[in-house]
């Protein structure tokens, strides 16, 4: 199939109902979403319940905007990525409950167009779907406020992927710091990636073993270059 461009993109939104591909873990949260989004005039085409599958059914059903979860299995930040390298044509927004700021530039350097928190009126979601696919962004207020204090104020380190220490951990490894250093549990960590708390500590133990550090608040300093 060929690839559709971005205008070409916007200009079948405009004329046709809009087809949304919707990712979240949860299925309560999921058939909330689609009723914001049916009553705004949109059709969901596709639910995915993981990272992987948003990824196969947005190549699948080529929609005009991915909705995506950030704290779903697979890590839909992963998702964002891999579906902008894919369609580009297709601007994916994400919807969730995480207000923190790793989450939020990450998030935006993975090529999303939008980063809205669940607890906006879901009334507005439609068209701010509609926004993104005109060319506008799709922000919380809150969120749009961290984005101009990071220009605003002097600049601060962030726990990143691409800081020499991180470069030397595998992906599961770096998902398990940086919920870590977003102030979660490890109990907390395990049940957002469906895992034992015992495999948590096994990965946090062989962080702290590349990193030649000896405890976990040593590790996240150096990931975050303190």
């Amino acid at each position: 199939m060929e690839e559709e461009t971005p205008d070409q993109v916007v200009a079948r939104a405009s004329a046709d109902v809009l087809r949304v591909v919707l990712a979240d873990d949860h299925a309560r949260m999921r058939g909330r979403i689609r009723e914001a989004l049916e009553s705004g005039g949109c059709t969901v085409s596709a639910e995915a319940a993981t990272a992987q599958e948003a990824v196969e059914l947005a190549e699948e059903h080529r929609p005009d905007v991915v909705l995506l979860d950030i704290h779903m299995p697979g890590n839909g930040i992963w998702a964002a990525r891999e579906i902008a390298g894919r369609l580009p044509g297709t601007p994916v927004v994400m919807l969730t409950q995480s207000a923190e700021e790793d989450d939020l530039f990450d998030s935006l350097r993975a090529g999303a167009a939008g980063y809205l928190l669940k607890d906006m009126d879901p009334r507005e979601l439609p068209d701010a779907l509609r926004g993104v696919l005109a060319g506008d962004g799709a922000m919380s207020p809150r969120m749009l406020t961290r984005v101009m204090d990071e220009f605003r104020g002097p600049t601060k380190r962030r726990f990143g992927r691409r800081s020499p220490a991180a470069a030397r951990l595998s992906p599961r490894e770096w998902e398990i710091m940086h919920l870590l250093s977003a102030g979660r549990s490890t109990d907390e960590v395990a049940r957002e990636l469906f895992v034992s708390p015992t495999t948590v500590r096994v990965h946090v133990s062989a962080v702290l073993k590349k990193l030649r550090v000896k405890d976990r608040e040593s590790a996240l300093r150096l990931l975050r270059g303190e």
